[in-house]
């Protein structure tokens, strides 16, 4: 219910902040493999790590990519999906006005509401969904694991509120 992983060649890639062990990885994976020819990495504005803020170290990770000129950071500053979506289209608007089609890379057990939110908030665009999976974090046999069964009922929780409450804000 919560996993989809149905990645189309788009016109760019919206890797979503969190899991940068992850994400980041399968979005250069589906660059190299043509899915897009332009990758965006969000980045929240005000997060650091050890006193680093991590807007400069997404932008040292960049330069060390193969193709690093086919990457740009897009600073944001909401906290949830919905509005860090809506942010996210605005630097792919600013990227190419033309944007038609868009990959969405996040977490696998965060497919299926990314996707309904990008499809409701980037009106006009084909979106679809790639799944970065981490199996500490998830698996699809969520119920043999501690971790897993916490990670899909908190999901759940936030699916349902998308589809019952926020959705129609």
């Amino acid at each position: 219910m919560l996993v989809v992983d149905a990645p189309t060649v788009s016109d760019t890639i919206i890797v979503l902040a969190g899991e940068t062990d992850r994400r980041p990885a399968l979005a250069e994976a589906l660059l190299e493999r043509g899915y897009a020819g332009h990758v965006i990495l969000d980045v929240p504005v005000n997060a650091t790590i050890y006193n680093v803020a991590e807007l400069d170290i997404a932008r040292q990770y960049l330069q060390t990519l193969p193709r690093s000129n086919d990457w740009s950071v897009c600073p944001i500053q909401g906290l949830s999906t919905k509005d860090e979506v809506r942010e996210a289209a605005v630097c792919a608007a600013k990227l190419a006005s033309d944007t038609r089609s868009i990959l969405v890379v996040t977490s696998d057990f965060h497919t299926r509401r990314a996707l309904s939110v990008a499809r409701q908030e980037i009106r006009g665009a084909r979106i679809s969904v790639a799944a970065a999976r981490d199996p500490a974090q998830f698996g699809i046999r969520w119920w043999t694991h501690r971790q897993w069964a916490k990670v899909c009922l908190d999901e759940w929780l936030r699916l349902f509120w998308w589809m019952l409450v926020d959705r129609w804000r």
